[in-house]
């Protein structure tokens, strides 16, 4: 069932003004609302430590109560904080054009809150790293790869620097997860209009070539003229190269396949592909 609503999350990094324009982008072409969250953890603007055991006698009520009073000017500030990163959001994905755009804060764990609310959506954007990563190539976000496990829904995972997306690279394993890939793309709105191109890291074999040929009617049936590439190597190193030297502004996968991208997501290659491609990814399952 769709929902045709988008889900976003932010968090303040400098991911998320990323987060936030690409979820436009999905949203317009689409015809979608999104729905941004920014979801406090559960001792966010609380006080790490402890003092009430050494508080001494004839001090301690008066201390608890200022301990209590600062707790809670903490807990008001991360609310504010928080208020103010969804509406920055808001107004970022508004900016696109006429797109429906709600926001919710929510706490708990980011995890959890994705599963609840997923059913309400057609689709999550999430950033490459989060807020505690920084900057660093050899960070990603603590949350991404367990919100992708977790998740039933395309997950869209934004890299830090946003532009227009007009070549789209498919990574095809000839699995279940990438024919359902090449099958979103040729039905959605999404691609309409963008160059398309199939890739196969590894040996040419019949049963590729079939795949492939099978994979590039579908795409003809949806209006595409596509094209494809068999590249002999690591599925990593060969996607990230790729997308790199031919300036590719996306990379779509599924979760699951019969080759070695198959542990994308339940193993290294996943992890060490999405860390060192330098485009968002867009990840079927």
């Amino acid at each position: 069932m769709t929902t045709n609503t988008l889900i976003a999350l932010v968090d303040g990094s400098a991911y998320s003004e990323s987060v936030c324009h690409h979820a436009a982008w999905i949203a317009g072409k689409n015809g979608w609302k999104a729905k941004v969250y920014h979801v406090m953890g559960r001792r966010e603007g609380a006080d790490k430590q402890d003092l009430s055991g050494a508080i001494r006698l004839g001090a301690r009520s008066r201390l608890l109560e200022q301990l209590s009073e600062l707790d809670a000017e903490r807990s008001k500030l991360a609310h504010e904080h928080g208020r103010a990163i969804l509406e920055d959001a808001k107004s970022i994905i508004a900016g696109h054009g006429e797109i429906e755009v709600e926001s919710r804060l929510r706490h708990g764990d980011l995890v959890e809150t994705v599963i609840e609310k997923e059913d309400r959506g057609d689709m999550i954007v999430i950033g490459k790293r989060g807020e505690a990563a920084g900057l660093a190539m050899e960070h990603l976000g603590s949350n991404l790869e367990r919100i992708v496990r977790a998740s039933h829904k395309p997950v869209f995972i934004a890299n830090r620097a946003y532009r227009p997306i007009e070549k789209v690279l498919v990574a095809f394993d000839g699995g279940a997860s990438s024919l359902k890939a090449v099958d979103y793309i040729a039905r959605s709105p999404l691609f309409a209009g963008l160059d398309v191109t199939l890739v196969f890291a590894g040996k040419e074999t019949p049963e590729i070539r079939k795949a492939l040929d099978g994979a590039m009617a579908t795409l003809r049936s949806g209006g595409f003229t596509a094209d494809t590439a068999i590249r002999d190597g690591e599925p990593e190193k060969v996607l990230a190269q790729i997308t790199a030297l031919d300036e590719h502004e996306l990379l779509v996968m599924g979760a699951y396949g019969h080759s070695r991208v198959r542990s994308l997501i339940i193993g290294s290659t996943t992890t060490e592909m999405v860390r060192s491609c330098r485009v968002p990814v867009l990840i079927m399952r």
